[in-house]
């Protein structure tokens, strides 16, 4: 019995000493790694046969730290820290715009609806000349955008060349305290259906779907809404959980999050009256639909309160946390990985498995677990969010990436902008044959160069067949293909005319309507909003979706 005692009260002491041997153990590796680290800092920074910048040094050893975790952790040096407020708030001080690099002076690409720059007149187009008295030619467009953010209520000066002016102009205002919405576009796309655009997850973003739900409600008898998380990257937990409140009853779990820290252990509920929990609801997302997003999603699939159409998301499972650190610099940092309502983690990529060049790589399928929904409906875990109805969004054409990536679609519009004082509404405008010509002959103007896929994989083929000595016994074959590549540089731009103007018609829609006009414009025709009009517009196949006998669908088209 004594010996029963003496082991029944040995076991936790040794538990404890086991504990604590093993805590000495990591905190001596600790204390040592720091301790080479230091002596290894303070050698290199004395003996170095050049002068080192220290603060460089330890800015590029921390970042290959973080690296060899995952891509979401990030050091925020002191100058770095409006930036993340402005990512995690959607507000700064400054004038209302975003610019872009240009040849050697930075272009403003975007004007925001009623900011100080909309109002004082600048347009998206305009070539940035000076800031204040400062001119801005050859500065990297990060130290351009410093000088023109600032304390709201500051006096900003900005001297700009505008298309179709000999002259420059200037402008002088003050600053303001810019908020970006996270709903940028909110309508009608039928008879009786909503739309609202969700663009981040910054604060109070569930105010906004809010108050644009609440009104389209007022002003039409909607019967279905049409959520649109495409290209979201996601941003504030807490934002996608009180987004979910709104269409599902309070009380219930949205999302659980689970970290080696017991702090980050935690659960996450709908707590409010929701606004509606009947209307029958379509989520749309696709491949960048990310974090947030991919809760939104998740939580209504999990708790079959909204049919998913589009791609599956980008497998996001990872939360990250700020952390304090000395000279106002911050870390940013994964804490936990979350859990949508049936269990599953939609984390997509492992980082701590690696192979011998330290690339990671997706999770398996034969690794993935099934989990059910609330209606006993099969989903996986360990890949994003499988949407219930699968669409394929067509990608870009090479000639038209080309043409969005040089900006030879913005530059174009800027002239459009410049000579038509006004168009049709967005949802309305349409360029003529005739326009489109025009723009095709603006190419031949600015001497536009295209090299088509088969061109560059005929060179490669040639200079393949250069090394191994084998172009002189097909010299003339290759001279004949060079002269038909020659006098059809060009055609494959024509050849995608109608998705060229699609293009086009956006870009130019946004000179007159902002970013609330280009949504409007790009989801006219939109494929996938007449797909998810047709689940709404019948009942039964809705409800079949969300039943547990029902199979996902696939549908979609390659371009």
């Amino acid at each position: 019995m004594k010996n029963r005692k003496f082991l029944l009260l040995s076991i936790p002491a040794l538990l404890l000493i086991c504990s604590l041997f093993a805590f000495r153990i990591v905190d001596f590796k600790t204390s040592k790694s720091l301790e080479i680290f230091f002596a290894f800092f303070r050698e290199l920074n004395i003996f170095y046969v050049d002068d080192t910048d220290s603060e460089q040094l330890v800015k590029v050893g921390i970042d290959a730290m973080l690296e060899s975790l995952d891509p979401y952790n990030e050091f925020i040096p002191e100058e770095n820290i409006e930036t993340l407020e402005f990512q995690t708030t959607g507000e700064y001080g400054g004038m209302g715009a975003i610019i872009r690099q240009g040849k050697d002076y930075p272009t403003i690409a975007e004007v925001y609806e009623n900011s100080p720059a909309h109002k004082a007149g600048l347009m998206t187009g305009d070539i940035i000349l000076r800031v204040d008295t400062l001119s801005v030619k050859g500065l990297a467009v990060d130290h351009v955008s410093r000088l023109l953010k600032g304390v709201p209520k500051s006096n900003l000066s900005i001297t700009v060349k505008r298309y179709g002016s000999s002259d420059s102009l200037q402008y002088s205002f003050k600053r303001e305290k810019i908020h970006v919405s996270s709903v940028p576009y909110f309508g009608m796309v039928s008879k009786n259906t909503g739309y609202i655009r969700v663009a981040n997850f910054t604060a109070d973003c569930s105010k906004e779907v809010e108050s644009a739900f609440k009104n389209l409600k007022s002003k039409d008898k909607i019967t279905g809404l049409i959520l649109d998380f495409r290209g979201n990257p996601g941003g504030l937990l807490q934002e996608a959980v009180k987004i979910v409140n709104l269409f599902v009853q309070k009380n219930e779990l949205v999302v659980y999050t689970k970290g080696k820290i017991k702090e980050f252990d935690q659960e996450y509920k709908t707590t409010s009256r929701p606004a509606d929990t009947e209307m029958p609801l379509i989520v749309l997302v696709d491949r960048a639909s990310a974090s947030a997003s991919e809760i939104v999603a998740g939580a209504f699939q999990d708790l079959d309160r909204a049919v998913i159409v589009g791609e599956r998301t980008f497998g996001k499972g990872l939360v990250q946390a700020t952390r304090s650190l000395p000279y106002n610099t911050q870390l940013k940092l994964t804490t936990a990985k979350y859990y949508i309502p049936s269990g599953r983690c939609i984390q997509a990529v492992d980082y701590t498995l690696r192979d011998e060049n330290g690339n990671v790589g997706n999770i398996p399928d034969s690794l993935s677990s099934e989990f059910k929904t609330r209606n006993g409906r099969s989903v996986r875990d360990g890949g994003g969010i499988v949407p219930d109805i699968q669409y394929k969004q067509p990608m870009y054409s090479h000639a038209a990436s080309i043409l969005y990536g040089r900006n030879i679609l913005f530059d174009y519009a800027t002239r459009y902008h410049h000579a038509h004082k006004q168009i049709e509404q967005p949802n309305l405008f349409s360029l003529t044959d005739r326009e489109i010509d025009d723009f095709y002959e603006y190419l031949k103007e600015i001497n536009f160069s295209y090299q088509s896929q088969a061109e560059y994989q005929y060179k490669e083929f040639i200079k393949a067949s250069q090394q191994e000595e084998l172009l002189p016994l097909f010299q003339r074959f290759a001279d004949s293909i060079q002269t038909v590549i020659d006098n059809n540089s060009l055609k494959a731009i024509y050849a995608k005319r109608s998705e060229i103007k699609k293009l086009l018609e956006e870009e130019i829609v946004g000179r007159y309507y902002f970013q609330k006009g280009r949504v409007q414009c790009a989801i006219v025709n939109d494929e996938i909003i007449q797909i998810s009009l047709g689940v709404l517009g019948d009942p039964n196949q809705y409800s079949n979706i969300l039943s547990a006998s029902s199979t996902e669908e696939k549908v979609g088209a390659e371009m």
